[in-house]
């Protein structure tokens, strides 16, 4: 494969998980399961643009708690809020009397009361974690984003689909002949931002891992397999956990 092929499938994942303009695809156009290595790597511009929107913030007199709501908003914005839809999906799923209604639930457009319990907590676990930083270190929210975006290629991997359909049956693939091109460059990436974070790392890392976990779990035992929601899920999970140990351990 060519380095343009790789640079179309990178710019696939940037598409699929954030609102920012990628301009249009060559043919012949990557499959979804071919670009969901770049999922984690979007995670690179995403910690920027959270740190730089809490540190400019910062900078003209916000206090920290609103410096917070503002980099978590610049997220929001940036992914359309396409993690915060999953979360509250899956987290009304939770209600459904087997799996089919958990399924329809979580297809249905509507939020309810669960999914908008489960995201209050959760940005206001986020902020308030992030509004307690004592430094503002641009490896921990780097760390942080691509983590929390390489939950969701883990998932794609050890979970089958729960669905015959969506994001989650297309990002899925039974292919094992590229596990290095899979996780290279992510582990790479999370490799550097661990070690220049330092010994924080050592407390995001496995924090984000279990609730990462925790959501396979509940996902494997409720619905069979994962879905874009469940990514989703995982996502904003391990990212609202990964910032209150970053606030934990500095």
């Amino acid at each position: 494969m060519t380095m343009a092929r790789r640079v179309d499938e990178l710019r696939l994942a940037m598409m699929m998980l954030t609102r920012l303009p990628m301009g249009q695809l060559r043919d012949p156009v990557p499959t979804l399961a071919e670009a969901r290595w770049g999922f984690p790597l979007v995670g690179l511009p995403m910690g920027l643009a959270a740190w730089a929107g809490f540190a400019g913030a910062q900078a003209v007199g916000l206090p920290p708690l609103a410096a917070a709501l503002t980099a978590l908003a610049l997220l929001a914005v940036l992914t359309g809020g396409l993690h915060h839809d999953g979360f509250a999906d899956f987290a009304d799923g939770a209600g459904g009397r087997d799996r089919a209604h958990r399924l329809e639930i979580m297809r249905d457009s509507r939020v309810g009361s669960y999914g908008v319990i489960a995201l209050i907590f959760a940005v206001g676990l986020a902020a308030s974690a992030l509004g307690a930083l004592p430094a503002l270190p641009l490896a921990g929210f780097v760390l942080v984003s691509v983590v929390s975006r390489l939950a969701m290629l883990v998932l794609l991997d050890l979970l089958p689909p729960a669905r015959a359909d969506g994001m989650g049956q297309m990002a899925a693939t039974t292919d094992t002949a590229l596990p290095w091109r899979v996780w290279l460059p992510s582990l790479i990436v999370t490799a550097v931002a661990a070690l220049s974070l330092g010994g924080a790392a050592l407390v995001v890392l496995p924090v984000m891992a279990l609730a990462a976990a925790i959501v396979a779990q509940r996902a494997r035992q409720r619905l069979g397999g994962q879905t874009g929601d469940v990514l989703g899920a995982a996502q904003l999970g391990s990212e609202t956990a990964g910032w209150l140990a970053l606030a934990a351990a500095l």
